[in-house]
């Protein structure tokens, strides 16, 4: 009855439906006693916080979702498909050696920069493939490449070249990062992550930072994209190294993770995170 009285009421207006209303009443007794999310959830569209509310009920969770939809203008679509595909829990259970290779100014930013596992379900490809292949479907598909890498990525080159003394190496893909104001080498694999592509990365980071790099940038971080990991050899392979490098997965189709919640970092370490979106 409320609904028909409001449509009588206000003919002009749309969104007075019996299940709008309902929504409204969940999203006031969702939000009324939280302080930190009350401010953000009118920055994002009604729909976009239907599907926040609807699918996340955890705050922190919603949160996350609330802040990157503002920040990178994600139309509803862009957000249903996040999270479905599990971005919060991809993004927080991400392994990288921040913690100690980046200033303490930075680390929450640059944990945000890389996943724990990128879905590049975009790309046009068979069930056998090689690392020269996977890069060229990569860059045909740049825009959406980047997305995917998070928004803050600016794309520099392919087989970016690098010359030490005589001899010529060649990293596969080179971004930038707009708000680390970093350089970003990319390295492309095929198979399991192995231990020795950690001193691989480590040579190309002291290359661009000795040859590359401007004198105004933050020193250039590594990600070794990987097919698989084992994520103990990851963290005995990233224990010793003195730069910064995250290693990732890649899934070429959809396939949700099981189990990732007992795995996230505490609320406490969420929170500070979420700060810098």
């Amino acid at each position: 009855m409320l609904s028909k009285d409001l449509r009588v009421e206000f003919p002009e207006h749309q969104g007075f439906s019996s299940q709008n209303l309902w929504y409204m009443r969940q999203f006031y007794l969702e939000y009324k006693d939280n302080e930190k999310l009350q401010p953000i959830v009118g920055e994002i569209g009604w729909t976009h916080n239907i599907n926040v509310f609807s699918k996340c009920k955890d705050a922190l969770e919603r949160e996350f979702y609330i802040r990157m939809t503002r920040k990178f203008g994600w139309t509803k679509r862009v957000l249903i498909h996040r999270i479905d595909n599990k971005d919060y829990e991809r993004t927080l259970l991400s392994q990288t050696n921040f913690d100690k290779t980046v200033t303490e100014e930075q680390q929450n930013q640059a944990k945000l920069a890389v996943k724990d596992e990128y879905l590049f379900d975009f790309l046009e490809l068979g069930d056998e493939y090689s690392e020269r292949q996977l890069e060229t479907a990569l860059i045909a598909k740049v825009e959406k490449f980047l997305r995917e890498m998070g928004g803050m990525f600016a794309f520099i080159g392919s087989q970016f070249r690098l010359q030490v003394s005589d001899k010529e190496y060649f990293i596969d893909l080179l971004l930038f990062h707009r708000a680390l104001k970093s350089l970003v080498a990319i390295e492309l694999k095929i198979g399991e992550f192995l231990p020795e592509y950690v001193g691989k990365m480590q040579f190309y980071l002291a290359v661009l930072n000795d040859k590359i790099k401007m004198p105004d940038e933050n020193p250039s971080i590594g990600i070794i994209l990987c097919r698989d990991k084992d994520k103990t050899i990851v963290e005995y392979a990233l224990a010793q190294s003195e730069s910064p490098i995250g290693i990732a997965r890649y899934e070429l189709v959809s396939k949700l993770p099981e189990n990732l919640r007992g795995q996230l970092p505490t609320p406490e370490q969420i929170g500070g995170l979420l700060e810098e979106i």
